[in-house]
């Protein structure tokens, strides 16, 4: 209670007077968005989407809305925003913007000072009632961000802090406290990565009825055409080979990363959960909240839609967290781990000798093109000094640019993904505008959603660990097989003379494995009851995670996950019980498998890397 009325209080000091007018705009409701990219990666740490001006150093064309003005008279305009290379340097940044409303620009350039996320002060403007068109004029296509607008006949800003800018955004967007629309179903499925689509589809197969949620307006995760990381691992081997047949039925028929759109086929992705009919796709929609019931159990998930911030309430008995993040276990009290397990605590060689928080990192990917002619690049010199002996001479850059492998995946990821922008602008500035190389080569395309590996394991019953890969290890209870190496990078030591601590690129060692089943107890939760997890945040080291990790693998485990759900469907039991009293009905639906009946194209290149066959006594 005293935390509520210290709130509100807060808010009451940082409103204007009762007199005042004002309007909350939300840039990511814009309705033409122009050239500027709707980013919701980082609402856990800055409470929100936002519009991003990612141009690649070319101006992005406007983004526009229509307002509708209250009441004549003089506005004022803040607009909450970000000088993103302020980590780095102190000059003023490269995201600069100006606000306009209808035809008046207002002079202030927005986006380069300051360190946070703030409100700055755009200017103030005479304005009839009625409608006008409020616009974001970009000027550098440097990573200009915008979260909102206010306008306001009184110059006071909305409120800085979290909490209180929460809830005078929701105020001000007249949202409830909690959404009036309820949705109940069968299995809800957070995250819609391959693991996730493989979790929704299978369950709906057995008949349930699923939501299949997803932040993004694509489905694929790390595979979409977003980010540009092609699916790796092998399929259709292992105890159960039909697990994972069903990928063939939407993966993709070209392998490679940071590669043409098209080569991820999206679109296929799609059609195939479009036409399942037991799924409904939230699509641009992100969990922000979940309620649990007096036994720890998940009642319930909030989601909200990243261009309406309208909020829906997904009820369910079962859930499945599939984000990677181990975003819905973390807000439900789920344990989890974060970082390397001590070499000690589970026997492992290829662990450190001490705990740490070390994680593999994201990558931002990125190519560029021969355009035929003279091609320029405006200088891009914020903080990160390369010269001639650490600037990377190259014209693409895929899964080794990889960064934040010391930083809070879960809480300083927004500026991991920038740092891996100011890199890539940096080093190619660089090689442009000082070496003189690549004088016809322009960028083409550089990643703004970031391609991230780890960050928090949810803990099951079982903890996979190097010894079970080693020896092969047998469980009652094995399930799909990981194939992929144990595959841990690190540091490009090159450049820690250079960069150190921030290196932006990495190396592996690939060490490899005979195939090796995992456990059904990794994927369900070991305190909250009715949640399973499926794809990068099951319960396995951080060791182990270095061949669980990729996503034909993480499929398979969402297969798997869908199937156990069925079964706790029609047998009225929790996750856990599916291996106390019904592992047998669990091995059958592994042996058949989810896929369709009938022939399957076989063009996609599913052995991305051959695992080594496994001797006769462990098979």
């Amino acid at each position: 209670m005293k935390r509520t009325v210290l709130l509100l209080a807060c808010l009451v000091a940082a409103l204007p007077s009762l007199s005042a007018a004002g309007l909350w705009v939300e840039a990511e409701s814009f309705t033409d968005k122009g050239g500027w990219s709707l980013d919701q990666q980082f609402m856990d740490e800055m409470g929100s989407p936002y519009l991003l001006a990612h141009g690649l150093g070319v101006p992005v064309a406007d983004a526009s809305t229509t307002v509708t003005i209250p009441e004549k008279g003089r506005w004022h305009v803040y607009v909450r925003t970000y000088n993103w290379t302020s980590p780095w340097s102190r000059q003023e940044g490269p995201g600069r913007f100006q606000v306009c409303l209808g035809k008046k620009t207002l002079k202030t350039v927005l986006g380069s000072k300051g360190d946070a996320w703030e409100w700055q002060y755009a200017g103030s403007v005479t304005l009839p009632a009625g409608e006008t068109v409020l616009s974001l004029h970009d000027l550098t296509g440097f990573e200009g961000r915008c979260d909102a607008v206010w306008l306001t006949t009184e110059a006071v800003a909305p409120p800085t802090e979290k909490e209180a800018l929460e809830a005078f955004r929701r105020a001000e967007l007249g949202l409830p406290d909690f959404p009036e629309q309820t949705v109940d179903y069968d299995f809800v499925v957070v995250g819609g990565g391959i693991a996730g689509m493989c979790a929704a589809v299978t369950a709906a197969r057995q008949g349930l009825k699923v939501a299949l949620i997803n932040d993004r307006p694509v489905l694929g995760g790390n595979n979409s055409a977003e980010i540009r990381v092609h699916l790796g691992g092998t399929i259709e081997v292992g105890p159960y080979p039909a697990l994972g047949r069903m990928q063939r039925e939407f993966g993709h028929s070209r392998r490679g990363n940071a590669q043409p759109a098209e080569n991820y086929e999206d679109g296929k992705k799609q059609d195939w959960i479009d036409a399942e009919p037991g799924v409904t796709l939230y699509v641009s929609s992100r969990a922000v909240s979940v309620q649990t019931a007096d036994d720890g159990r998940i009642a319930s998930v909030v989601i909200r839609n990243i261009e309406t911030a309208g909020e829906t309430c997904l009820q369910a008995p079962l859930f499945a967290d599939c984000t990677g993040d181990g975003t819905v276990g973390y807000l439900a009290g789920a344990d989890y781990r974060y970082g390397r397990e001590a070499q000690a605590e589970f026997g492992e060689s290829l662990a450190p000798e001490e705990a740490d928080r070390f994680v593999l990192g994201a990558s931002v990917q990125w190519y560029s093109r021969d355009t035929g002619k003279p091609s320029r690049f405006p200088v891009f010199d914020y903080g990160l000094n390369f010269n001639d002996e650490d600037v990377q001479r190259v014209t693409m850059g895929e899964w080794t640019w990889e960064t934040g492998m010391l930083h809070d995946m879960t809480t300083e990821f927004e500026y991991v993904r920038d740092y891996g922008l100011a890199v890539i602008y940096s080093n190619w500035s660089y090689l442009k505008n000082r070496l003189g190389l690549y004088p016809e080569r322009a960028l083409d395309w550089v990643a703004y959603v970031s391609g991230k590996r780890e960050s928090r394991r949810l803990l099951g019953d079982y903890i996979y660990k190097q010894d079970d890969i080693d020896k092969c290890v047998f469980h009652e209870d094995a399930t799909f097989a990981t194939t992929w190496s144990i595959d841990l990078h690190f540091p490009d030591p090159d450049l820690t003379p250079y960069f150190p601590g921030e290196e932006f690129k990495t190396r592996t060692v690939h060490n490899r494995i005979y195939p090796a089943a995992v456990p059904y107890r990794c994927l369900y939760s070991r305190n909250v009851d009715n949640l399973f997890m499926a794809g990068r945040d099951i319960s396995v080291t951080h060791v182990a995670f270095g061949t669980t990790r990729v996503m034909r693998t993480c499929g398979m485990a969402g297969e798997v996950v869908g199937m156990a759900a069925s079964i706790c469907h029609r047998q009225g039991v929790l996750p856990r019980a599916v291996y106390q009293r019904h592992l047998p009905e669990l091995q059958e639906l592994m042996r058949k498998g989810a896929a369709v009946e009938g022939p399957l194209p076989d063009n996609q290149r599913f052995n991305e890397q051959k695992p080594l066959e496994a001797p006769k006594a462990l098979k």
